[in-house]
C-alpha cells in the first residue's frame, strides 16, 4: 500500500465532498461571508495536515538560523517526492506508448524542479559562522543520506548501488530503494520507446541490466539527431526530448546549486556524512542525465 492509500481513510472521515450547489447555497446564506463553524478540524487542515507538518520541526540548538536550514531541507525533500511523484507518472504513460499525454507529468516535474531551486535560496544568508554554530550538533547526519533523492537520481538514471548502504537497518526504506535500482528508469523507458517507433537500437543496450548505469551510446545519439530532424509538430518524440531535456537541465541546476550552496558555508572541508563534501560533489556533477539528448546536439 502507497503512502496516499495510507491517508486516504482519514481524509475520508474528515473532508467531506462539496457540489457547486452547495457553495451557492452556503454562500447565499452567509451572504458571501467564509465559513467559521466546523463540527470537525477545518477541512483545509485535515486535508494538508499543516498542523502535523509545523510540528516535524526540532532543532537541535537554540541557534535561530537553524529553523532555515532545517526547513528548507524538509521543503526540498518534499519536492524530491513530488518529481519522483511525476516522474512515475511519466513512466506509466511512456510505457503505454502515451507520448502526448506523458509531456504534462514531465511538465509539472520541470516545474517542481524550479521550485527546487528556488529553495536554495532560503540559505543563501548562510556563512560558514553561521553554519558552525549548530553543524557539530548534525553528527554524522548529510543531505548525501536523502532516500528521496536517490529515488530521484535512480529514476533519471544516475545509479550506483553503493548508494543505499546507509540504509540497511532501515529495511523499509533499503526495500524501497533497491526495487528502484533494478527497476528501469525513465530513460531505460524512453530508449525502448524509440525501439518501438522503430529507431534502430542494439537488442543488448534494451535488455541490458538496469541496475548498472547506462552508458552513451552512439546509435542513441543518431536516432535524437534523426528525431529532431523531423521539425513537424505533430514529431511527439522530439517533444518528448525537449521536455526530457527541460527537466535534466533543471536538475542539474540544482546539484550546481548545491555544490554553490557547500562552497558558501563549508568551503572544502570534509562533509557531515564523511564524504569529501565539496570534491565529491563537483565529480557526481559530471555524471550526465540522459547523455545523447546533449551530445545528439553537436551533429544537429
Amino acid at each position: 500500500m502507497d503512502q496516499t492509500d495510507r491517508r486516504a481513510p482519514n481524509r475520508r472521515a474528515t473532508v467531506q465532498p462539496v457540489t457547486p450547489g452547495q457553495r451557492a447555497a452556503q454562500a447565499a446564506r452567509t451572504g458571501g461571508e467564509p465559513t467559521l463553524e466546523f463540527a470537525d478540524m477545518a477541512p483545509y487542515d485535515a486535508y494538508v495536515q499543516a498542523s502535523a507538518l509545523h510540528k516535524m520541526q526540532h532543532p537541535l540548538s537554540s541557534d535561530p538560523g537553524e529553523m532555515s536550514f532545517l526547513m528548507v531541507s524538509q521543503i526540498m525533500e518534499l519536492y524530491f517526492g513530488l518529481t519522483c511523484h511525476e516522474l512515475r507518472e511519466t513512466q506509466r504513460l511512456i510505457r503505454a506508448d502515451q507520448i502526448w499525454e506523458a509531456l504534462a507529468p514531465l511538465g509539472r516535474a520541470k516545474l517542481h524542479l524550479e521550485g527546487l531551486n528556488a529553495a536554495w535560496q532560503g540559505l543563501r544568508w548562510m556563512s560558514p559562522a553561521d553554519f558552525n554554530r549548530f553543524r557539530n550538533l548534525l553528527g554524522e547526519a548529510s543531505g548525501f543520506q536523502s532516500a528521496m533523492y536517490r529515488q530521484l537520481e535512480f529514476l533519471l538514471g544516475l545509479r550506483d548501488p553503493t548508494l543505499i548502504r546507509p540504509f540497511r537497518r532501515q529495511a523499509e526504506v533499503h526495500a524501497e530503494l533497491s526495487a528502484a535500482l533494478t527497476t528501469p528508469s525513465l530513460w531505460d523507458d524512453v530508449l525502448a520507446l524509440l525501439a518501438r517507433r522503430g529507431l534502430d537500437l542494439p537488442a543488448d543496450l534494451l535488455d541490458r541490466d538496469v541496475a548498472v548505469e547506462h552508458d552513451p551510446h552512439p546509435l542513441v545519439e543518431a536516432a535524437w539527431v534523426r528525431i529532431y530532424d523531423d521539425a513537424s509538430p505533430d514529431n511527439h518524440l522530439r517533444l518528448l526530448g525537449e521536455a526530457l531535456s527541460a527537466v535534466a537541465e533543471e536538475f542539474g541546476d540544482w546539484r550546481w546549486n548545491h555544490v554553490k550552496a557547500v562552497q558558501r558555508t563549508m568551503g572544502a572541508k570534509v562533509g557531515s556524512g564523511g564524504s569529501a563534501g565539496l570534491a565529491w560533489l563537483q565529480r557526481s556533477m559530471a555524471r550526465v542525465v540522459f547523455p545523447e539528448l546533449w551530445s545528439a546536439r553537436t551533429a544537429m
